[in-house]
């Protein structure tokens, strides 16, 4: 689908800094703010920090990004909403692991381990890897 189809699908004005944006994101895949917005920044150099945040921060709330907190303490933004786990290496890459099956599995699991009346609405998981 075409970056201004998806914005306005998501229900936002298709701006051509919510474009570039979410442009910068398809590249990326997973980034945090600063890097987002000096990609911004090197394509349009009056765009602005806050400017590019607000957008990120509609984009999360209209369903076209989502956030992970990274180990290095920076929240980043992740340009699959769908349910899926990370695998974050030592160099701090994330790669996503789609797998419906491990889902179910651990909703099974847990299921009898969540509160009375509660539902487990997503999951994600995180596993940090490291060197021998």
């Amino acid at each position: 689908m075409k970056i201004r189809a998806k914005i306005k699908d998501a229900g936002l004005k298709a701006t051509p800094q919510r474009r570039l944006v979410y442009e910068i994101m398809q590249k990326l895949q997973h980034a945090p703010i600063d890097e987002v917005a000096d990609e911004a920044q090197a394509a349009v150099p009056g765009i602005n920090v806050s400017t590019v945040y607000r957008i990120m921060e509609s984009f999360c709330e209209a369903g076209l990004l989502s956030k992970i907190n990274h180990p290095n303490g920076k929240t980043y933004f992740d340009i699959t909403t769908s349910e899926h786990h990370h695998i974050i290496n030592e160099a701090g890459n994330v790669t996503d692991i789609e797998d419906a099956e491990l889902t179910e599995l651990i909703k099974e699991r847990l299921k009898d381990k969540i509160g009375e009346g509660q539902i487990i609405e997503k999951i994600s998981i995180q596993i940090i890897t490291s060197e021998k």
